[in-house]
Parts: C-alpha cells; sequence; structure tokens
C-alpha cells in the first residue's frame, strides 16, 4: 500500500495510538452501564471513538488519491521545546514543588509565565501582544475557574497570600 498523505496518515495513527491507550486505561476503572455510568465509561468510550477517527483517517490516506504525495517535514524542535516547557513551568508554578522548595505561585502567575514561554516559539514574538493575550487568560481563567466553577487551588503566591 501506498501513503498518499504522511502527515494525515501519521496523525491518524497517533489517534488510533492514543485512543487505545484512553480505552484500554479505562478499563481499570468501573465502566458500569449506560444507564448507571462508571468513572471509566466516559474515557472508554471517548477512546474508542478516536480510536475510529483514526482508523478513517488512516484508511482515507491508504485508499483515496490525492493529487498530490505530501510528506512530512523537518521537526520543529524550538517551538516544541518551548511549548513543553511552558506546560512544566505552568504545572510547577501552579502548586510549588515541596522537594525543590519551590512555593506555590498560583494560578496568576502560572498563566502569565505559561503564555510569555509558550509564545516564544513563534518567530515574530512580541511582548506587547503577549502580555495582552496573558492577562485576557488570567483573567478568564479566573472567572471560570474560581468564580464560576469554585475550585480550589491557589490564585495568588503563598508569600503574598500566607
Amino acid at each position: 500500500m501506498h501513503i498518499k498523505n504522511q502527515p494525515d496518515f501519521f496523525s491518524g495513527l497517533m489517534f488510533v495510538v492514543t485512543g487505545t491507550a484512553f480505552s484500554w486505561g479505562a478499563t481499570s476503572y468501573s465502566i458500569g452501564t449506560g444507564a448507571r455510568m462508571g468513572p471509566g465509561y466516559f474515557p472508554f468510550l471517548l477512546g474508542i471513538l478516536m480510536a475510529l477517527v483514526g482508523a478513517v483517517i488512516i484508511y482515507k490516506t491508504l485508499s483515496i488519491k490525492t493529487g498530490t504525495d505530501e510528506k512530512i517535514g523537518q521537526w520543529a524542535w524550538r517551538p516544541l521545546f518551548y511549548i513543553i516547557t511552558a506546560n512544566v513551568v505552568f504545572g510547577m508554578l501552579l502548586t510549588g514543588v515541596r522537594s525543590i522548595e519551590l512555593p506555590a505561585f498560583g494560578l496568576i502567575v502560572a498563566i502569565y509565565a505559561l503564555t510569555f514561554i509558550a509564545s516564544m516559539a513563534q518567530a515574530d514574538w512580541q511582548f506587547k501582544r503577549t502580555l495582552i493575550l496573558a492577562t485576557a487568560l488570567a483573567a478568564g481563567s479566573y472567572l471560570v475557574f474560581v468564580v464560576a466553577l469554585a475550585l480550589q487551588f491557589p490564585v495568588w503566591p503563598e508569600f503574598i497570600t500566607g
């Protein structure tokens, strides 16, 4: 068989692998029935649906002829580094890391750090645009997670709130 579109093929493969992993992981929880769903019901079905979508994408890349044979390009190392780093820093700043005595900096500081680090992945990074985006994301996150949903996690740094 000939792969007619490599990016679509590998994205479909990623969907199949991820969906299968989620479904398999969900089997360790009680799945239940449609009328009485257990904690594993939704992740199990979502994983199956994700794997099915991936299988359809793979089938299309192997059977439907497109105008050109598209190949996968080079790895974008810079964006990959900044996006992964941004997520790790966000997690560390949100609740802190006790083993290295890093205090919790809270939601607002973590979102600003996440936004600034992730924004550096783009080639035409601009401070002002990133500051506006970070402020909008921090305000929106505060309104949704703290005010509307009343989730309990640190919003401001520990050394300010005590």
